[in-house]
């Protein structure tokens, strides 16, 4: 009897525990997300993309079921702008009354920005915390180009543009320097802002935070109240079991991806996935998202560029809108821009492509973290600009030159003898610089270019001041709302639930371009970008491009490379839309 009792007992007790488990939900970011899904990608499934964790984050803050969620970071690679987007949907899930937690075992300033947002910080035991502050170095080229026989000839309109500084001076102008400073000032102050809001601390508390954690460990980060607690990752159930009151049942389905389509365990299902061309357009209500992420360049887009990054080309972004446009389902556009610019006739090309959509269906833009002079010419053609605080937006303003190599040509005694015909057949030698009246003309030409810039920008911004504006001005999300140059602080989720709130969709479906293509498609385009098949520069640029990103880091890489590429137009154009300067924090 007694041994009836204690198995009544134990089961009792047993069931209850059973009825004390809670739904945590993980959400692993490890690397750096995509920002669009990957061309094959409806084969497969693919990674989750950046706007397939920001869904899964906002849809857990309306799951019943669920009690807490986990963010684990595993050596993301994160972007300011992103960590705010982040920060917005942990935000949510605060206010629909769940618990947020952050993990990581090591934190930079992203991961301890991204941290401020959540109810909780934890570390493992020993992990490196790094916060000194933002810091970026700027060089000035102009003295060693002479030394070894370059001579820069570049002509900017826009007094605060900056984009040939590095090249043609040896020191920064008056107005750069005013420029980067605000610049910096603004993006300081938001950061700083947010940790002070997020950690709890007053401006000499987080200044004593950064004295003392420029170099730390998670015990350190924890006496300076950057992080909360060390958590070894084998006892991390039982800790948040220990805080919830209750066993940790974990749900790993917060953030979904496309259904795959390729069976591998089927040979014969495979060749015949493979045959088939992806299904391309909406079957219902839809937002379409179109990732415009890159250099601005003429013709076609492309995944390779000249140093392995992305380019948004104005022919394949045309088709694309074509697409968009026609299709019935589509009831409106989230033009996502990430750009420094690039080609003058590019920008022009894409925004008439989205005002000619705009004329049937709403196109807005969100801004990721970068729309910059060509990147915001395209941003103007959309009806409404959504910024994230960190988001780096203006540089209305264009430049344009070349660089004379007769000097390194007579040190290196290499004979050059040009020969031309026609009047303006010289204008893009490599021996000299442009003479008083080829410089006067290429002036002209930017002039015009500048006049047409800035007449969109008017055009797209009533009411904008472009003597507080424009000349190549560059702010911070936040100012540029403030200035009538952006209409609201948001990121891409608050962009595609407003625009779909407008048009009054209670249930619809979002939709990423460029589409999806075949597999026929990505192996002609990656046969156009073999080294045997295609201009010297891809054989000595994907190289350079590998031992650039191991030097500087993949972070920073992203940020430089894009810069890279727009001043490599200059071998193709004269006159670029082009930000003027990668900024690479740390």
């Amino acid at each position: 009897m007694r041994r009836w009792m204690a198995a009544l007992a134990w089961w009792c007790i047993a069931g209850s525990a059973w009825a004390q488990r809670v739904q945590v939900g993980l959400v692993e970011i490890e690397g750096a997300p995509a920002g669009a899904p990957g061309a094959l990608d409806w084969l497969s499934g693919g990674e989750p993309t950046f706007r397939h964790i920001l869904g899964g984050l906002h849809a857990a803050s309306k799951d019943p079921s669920l009690r807490s969620v986990v963010v684990r970071l595993k050596d993301a690679e994160l972007g300011a702008t992103q960590t705010e987007e982040l920060g917005e949907a942990i935000a949510a899930l605060r206010r629909s009354g769940k618990q947020v937690v952050v993990y990581a075992d090591l934190f930079g300033a992203t991961e301890l920005l991204l941290g401020s947002y959540a109810d909780r910080v934890l570390a493992q035991p020993g992990a490196p915390v790094s916060l000194p502050g933002l810091y970026m170095e700027e060089m000035f080229l102009a003295d060693t180009l002479a030394w070894v026989g370059l001579r820069p000839d570049f002509v900017q309109v826009g007094d605060y543009k900056g984009a040939s500084e590095a090249l043609a001076r040896n020191a920064p102008s008056k107005e750069w320097d005013e420029n980067i400073n605000g610049l910096l000032d603004g993006l300081y102050g938001q950061m700083t802002r947010r940790l002070r809001e997020g950690r709890g601390l007053d401006a000499a508390g987080l200044d004593a935070a950064m004295e003392s954690a420029w170099l730390a460990d998670a015990g350190g980060a924890r006496e300076a109240r950057l992080i909360d607690e060390e958590v070894d990752l084998a006892v991390l159930d039982a800790h948040l079991a220990a805080g919830l009151g209750a066993e940790v049942e974990w749900r790993h389905d917060l953030v979904r991806t496309g259904e795959a389509k390729l069976d591998m365990s089927n040979p014969l299902a495979i060749f015949q996935v493979l045959s088939k061309r992806p299904e391309r357009g909406a079957t219902g209500p839809t937002i379409a998202v179109l990732h415009l992420s890159g250099t601005i360049v003429d013709g076609e887009s492309s995944v390779g560029g000249l140093l392995g990054g992305e380019t948004i080309g104005s022919r394949g972004v045309r088709r694309e809108l074509e697409a968009i446009l026609g299709d019935e389902n589509v009831k409106g556009l989230i033009v996502r821009i990430d750009s420094p610019g690039g080609s003058a006739t590019a920008s022009e090309v894409i925004w008439q492509g989205l005002r000619r959509v705009a004329e049937h269906k709403p196109v807005w833009a969100s801004v990721g973290s970068m729309a910059a002079s060509g990147g915001y010419y395209v941003a103007v053609a959309c009806d409404r600009i959504y910024v994230n605080p960190s988001s780096i937006v203006g540089s209305i303003g264009v430049v344009g030159g070349k660089i004379g190599m007769g000097g390194l040509y007579d040190w290196a005694k290499v004979g050059v003898v040009a020969r031309a015909r026609g009047p303006r057949a010289s204008m893009l030698s490599t021996v000299g610089g442009w003479t008083d009246a080829e410089r006067a003309l290429v002036r002209a030409k930017m002039t015009e270019t500048y006049e047409l810039f800035t007449s969109r920008v008017s055009a797209g911004r009533p009411g904008i001041d472009l003597s507080r504006t424009a000349e190549g001005r560059l702010f911070e999300g936040g100012r540029a709302v403030d200035l009538r140059m952006a209409d609201r602080v948001g990121g891409l989720h608050a962009a595609i639930a407003d625009l779909a709130a407008s048009l009054g969709l209670d249930q619809y479906d979002v939709m990423d371009f460029p589409a999806p293509r075949s597999l026929d498609e990505v192996i002609e385009e990656a046969v156009r970008g073999m080294p045997f098949l295609s201009a010297p520069r891809v054989e000595w640029g994907v190289p350079l491009a590998a031992a650039a990103r191991e030097v500087l880091g993949p972070r920073a890489w992203r940020q430089v490379r894009s810069q890279a590429e727009a001043l490599a137009l200059l071998r193709r154009t004269p006159v670029v839309l082009v930000s003027p300067r990668a900024l690479v924090f740390r």
